[in-house]
C-alpha cells in the first residue's frame, strides 16, 4: 500500500505543483488585467470630465448645458455614475492588493539602489501617487458630487439650468482649495505618466503601435492634468 502511495505521489505531485503555480499565475494575471481595464475606464472618464470642464473657460452657457445634461440624464445618473464610483474604488483597492502581493513575492531585494537603472521613481511610487489622487477624488466628491446629491435628492430643489457655472467658480475662490487642486493634478500627471502605457501593455497592446501608445500616454499625462490646472487657476484669478 505504501509503495502505491509513493508511486502516486511521484506521478501526480509534479502535475499538481505545476497546476497550482499555473493557477496562481493566472490569478495574478487576471488581477493585473482587471486593474488595467479599470484604469483605462477611468482614463476615458477623465478625458470626458476635462472636455466638459474646459468649456467653462470658453462659454458659461455651454458649460451649464452640458452639466445639466450630465446631472439629469437617468442613464448617466443611475447607471454610469454608480459604475464610475465602483470603478474608482476597485482600481485603487486592486492597486493596493497588487502592491502588497508584489512586495511579498520579492524574495531578493536590491542591496543598492541605482536610480533609474532599476526603475523610475514614478513606477516605484504608484501607490503613493494613487493614494493622493484618491484623496483628491474624495475632496472632489465633497465639493461637487455630495452638494449635487443634496440639492436634487435631499432638498428637492427645482431644476436650475444656470447654476452650475456659478457653483464651480465659487469653489475656486479659496486659494487653499485651488492650491490643493493644483498639487493633486500634478500628482495625477505623475500617476498617469506610468499608468497610461502600463494599462495598455498589460492588456496585450505590445506591437507596432506601442511607440504611439507611449507617446499618446505621455501627451495625455501632461495635457489633461495641465488643462485641469489651467481651469482652476483661470477661475481663481480671472473669473472670481
Amino acid at each position: 500500500m505504501k509503495v502505491w502511495r509513493k508511486m502516486a505521489r511521484a506521478v501526480f505531485l509534479p502535475y499538481l505543483k505545476i497546476n497550482t503555480m499555473s493557477g496562481l499565475l493566472n490569478s495574478s494575471i487576471a488581477r493585473k488585467v482587471a486593474m488595467a481595464l479599470s484604469g483605462i475606464f477611468l482614463i476615458s472618464f477623465l478625458l470626458l470630465h476635462f472636455l466638459i470642464n474646459f468649456t467653462s473657460v470658453v462659454s458659461e452657457s455651454t458649460f451649464n448645458e452640458l452639466s445639466h445634461f450630465m446631472g439629469t440624464n437617468p442613464l448617466i445618473q443611475f447607471l454610469m455614475q454608480p459604475i464610475l464610483i465602483l470603478g474608482v474604488i476597485f482600481h485603487f483597492v486592486m492597486g493596493i492588493v497588487l502592491e502588497i502581493k508584489n512586495n511579498k513575492a520579492r524574495q531578493v531585494q536590491y542591496k543598492m539602489y541605482k536610480g533609474n537603472l532599476n526603475s523610475s521613481w514614478v513606477s516605484r511610487n504608484m501607490i503613493i501617487t494613487g493614494l493622493v489622487v484618491l484623496a483628491f477624488l474624495g475632496l472632489h466628491f465633497y465639493d461637487f458630487w455630495f452638494p449635487e446629491i443634496v440639492y436634487k435628492y435631499v432638498e428637492f430643489n427645482p431644476a436650475d439650468t444656470t447654476r452650475y457655472f456659478g457653483e464651480m467658480v465659487h469653489k475656486f475662490e479659496s486659494p487653499v482649495r485651488t492650491g490643493l487642486y493644483v498639487i493633486s493634478f500634478v500628482l495625477l500627471a505623475m500617476h498617469l505618466w506610468h499608468g497610461f502605457q502600463s494599462s495598455f501593455q498589460t492588456i496585450g497592446v505590445n506591437n507596432k503601435y506601442t511607440p504611439f501608445i507611449h507617446k499618446l500616454g505621455y501627451t495625455f499625462a501632461v495635457v489633461v492634468p495641465a488643462g485641469f490646472i489651467f481651469i482652476a487657476l483661470f477661475h481663481h484669478f480671472i473669473t472670481n
